[in-house]
This record gives C-alpha cells, sequence and structure tokens, in this order.
C-alpha cells in the first residue's frame, strides 16, 4: 500500500432526516454507510459514524432559523459536520420537494461550514414521479453549499427496495464517497485554497470554522462596538 493510501480513519456523517421511526429515509442512509465502511475496510481504512436525525433536534432548528440561536444539541450536529470527512444526507420526499425539516436543517448552517467535503445525496419517497428531486433541488443546495456530490446520486420508491439495481447504485455511490474521502480533496483546499474563497461568514450565528469573530471589523459586521 503506498503513502497516498496508507490506512486512514474516516469520520462519516449521516443526516437522516426521516419522521419514522424506522424510516425508508434511514434505511437507505444507513445502507449507504455501511457499504462506504465496508469498502473503506477493503481499501485497508477505519469508518466512524456519526448520525445526525433533524425531527430530534426541530426545535433548535426552528429556533436557530427565527433567532440565530444556537442551541448546544445543534451546536453538537454542526460540528460533527465540521469534523467529518464525508457526509450521506437523505431526506423524505413530500409535495414533490425535500421535505422542509431537511432543508431547514442545511439553511441554518454556516455557508462556509462544508466547502469541498464529500457528499452523497439520497431521497425516498412514495412514489417514483419525485426521483429527480434529487438532483433538481437537493444537488442545487448542496452546490451553493460548495461540496462536492459524489456523482451518483439515489432515490427509492417503495418498489426499489427489492430491485437488485438499488444495490448497484449504493454501491456506486458509496464507492465514490470512499475515493474522494481518500483523497483528502477537502482538507487540502482548506490548507491550501481557503483564502481564495468568497467567504460568508456569521451565518447561524456565526457557528463557521476556522473564523475570527474577535476582531473590530467583524465585531462591527454583527453590530457591536469596535474596540
Amino acid at each position: 500500500m503506498n503513502a497516498a493510501h496508507a490506512q486512514q480513519t474516516f469520520k462519516l456523517a449521516v443526516v437522516s432526516a426521516g419522521t419514522g421511526d424506522p424510516s425508508s429515509t434511514r434505511l437507505l442512509a444507513d445502507r449507504v454507510a455501511d457499504r462506504a465502511a465496508a469498502l473503506a475496510a477493503g481499501r485497508g481504512h477505519q469508518v466512524t459514524v456519526t448520525v445526525i436525525e433533524p425531527r430530534e433536534i426541530a426545535a433548535d432548528i426552528t429556533t436557530a432559523l427565527t433567532s440565530q440561536l444556537i442551541t448546544p444539541r445543534l451546536r453538537r450536529a454542526i460540528a460533527a459536520l465540521a469534523e467529518a470527512d464525508g457526509i450521506i444526507a437523505a431526506a423524505p420526499v413530500y409535495k414533490a420537494g425535500a421535505s422542509a425539516l431537511f432543508t431547514s436543517f442545511f439553511h441554518v448552517l454556516d455557508n462556509d461550514l462544508l466547502i469541498a467535503k464529500p457528499v452523497v445525496l439520497a431521497a425516498t419517497a412514495g412514489t417514483a414521479r419525485h426521483a429527480l428531486v434529487v438532483d433538481d433541488q437537493m444537488r442545487s443546495l448542496f452546490a451553493f453549499l460548495r461540496t462536492m456530490t459524489v456523482p451518483t446520486s439515489l432515490f427509492a420508491a417503495p418498489e426499489d427496495w427489492g430491485d437488485p439495481s438499488l444495490n448497484t447504485r449504493v454501491d456506486r455511490a458509496a464507492r465514490e464517497l470512499v475515493l474522494l474521502m481518500e483523497s483528502g480533496f477537502a482538507r487540502k483546499v482548506r490548507d491550501e485554497s481557503w483564502g481564495s474563497y468568497s467567504h460568508e461568514f456569521g451565518g447561524a450565528g456565526g457557528t463557521g470554522t476556522d473564523i475570527d469573530l474577535d476582531t473590530d471589523l467583524m465585531r462591527l459586521a454583527t453590530g457591536g462596538p469596535a474596540g
């Protein structure tokens, strides 16, 4: 094994916005996470998984949206995303769109939090008519957040769960995720190219990383006194 593929431990954050327990959204997200962990193990790596379920912090998300107050529970979820080497983002689809709970959670994040992080996008719905929501809506949201969404998106309607092609797509998406994490691209961007981005600090109560808020300029920008 060469240096580029030396053993690594990857932190994988799973955001599953299903509202049931259990939910098909969580089932799909777990399937991707399990496959990514198995593929990484086959390449000599380890994967630790942190699951974030927005339904458990729905009140905290609403508070952040309406008052910019970040509660301790929400801050822990944000920290898990900030520390993650890769993300699986899974949403149920309601009325031709990703659930409001899912989008609201990502709306409260600082715009710079997820720059260059590899992300698998996944969605579930009660009908195949919603299959384009992942690429038509979810991918544009994560493009705005400047993530590296993997080429393969995932969607599962009821009839897909018994179709072998779903496992094929899960395998492909998981492999793309592992390869992107292995490349260290997000870390290299932060280390070598961070200054070349047009940053939007201060969103969601200043939950971005590597942001120095204790300067005269930043205190003025956030409505406080300088000096």
